[in-house]
């Protein structure tokens, strides 16, 4: 099922992030899956909602953590020609509708949560707004090329507090060798990086949320590591995917 791909204004994601921000109560005790909203996938901890993201944020309550991998490096937006639909995750090359439309969902995200914690590339790095800190994923082996050689880092932003600030300090980076599972998906994040990412930018018990959901990483690494969590997919052969692989068993991560 192929939908529009994400291309907003940033007046309108302000728009959407005003409506998002009216609503405050606290996630403890709320019904799950949250109520409101037809659930493609839901189970006691993760949820999967089939749509565009833009009108499915300013439906949901306030979260403890975006933590999220928007498209960069796969052309979304792109046409094959002026005569056919759209086609999504086919192309190489970062344009400027994708990420215009990345940042002013960010704008929602930022009013939606306390942290929000997100890898955007390097190439487009500089666009985003300024964190509170940057970390980075090392790869000894190297990720790439790029005009200067090997690609060996992607940078991850952090906004808000560090969960555990006076608790102990830990590390903002992480050096990787683990490859990504094979699923059909262009871009999957490997699992055991991004269990990592999650364990060290929130809270046992506290619920996640990830607008640009892709193949499910984010909700199976919040399942095996105790979070709620919500991803917002707008294809739905990529929700498919996720959905299995949330019926599979605690993984021990």
């Amino acid at each position: 099922m192929m939908r529009e791909p994400i291309s907003m204004s940033t007046s309108e994601g302000r728009s959407a992030a005003g409506n998002a921000s009216m609503t405050t109560n606290e996630n403890k005790d709320k019904p799950w899956p949250p109520a409101g909203i037809d659930w493609y996938y839901s189970d006691g901890s993760t949820a999967i909602a089939l749509g565009d993201c833009r009108l499915i944020l300013p439906h949901l309550e306030p979260v403890d953590l975006v933590l999220t991998d928007p498209p960069y490096g796969v052309g979304l937006g792109s046409r094959k020609n002026n005569n056919r639909e759209r086609i999504a995750y086919t192309q190489t090359a970062d344009n400027d509708e994708t990420i215009d439309g990345v940042l002013s969902l960010l704008d929602v995200a930022l009013l939606m949560s306390k942290r929000v914690v997100l890898t955007p590339g390097v190439k487009n790095l500089l666009r985003y707004p300024p964190p509170t800190h940057i970390g980075s994923f090392y790869y000894p082996a190297a990720s790439g090329c790029n005009p200067w050689g090997f690609s060996c880092w992607q940078p991850i932003l952090f906004y808000g507090k560090d969960p555990y600030g006076g608790k102990g300090s830990k590390p903002d980076s992480y050096q990787s060798t683990e490859p990504a599972e094979q699923n059909g998906h262009p871009c999957p994040k490997p699992l055991g990086q991004w269990a990592w990412l999650m364990a060290r930018t929130s809270l046992e018990g506290e619920t996640i949320l990830d607008p640009f959901m892709g193949s499910g990483t984010t909700l199976r690494a919040a399942k095996d590591l105790g979070r709620k969590c919500i991803g917002i997919e707008i294809e739905e052969r990529y929700c498919e995917i996720a959905a299995k692989r949330l019926a599979q068993e605690v993984l021990n991560l």
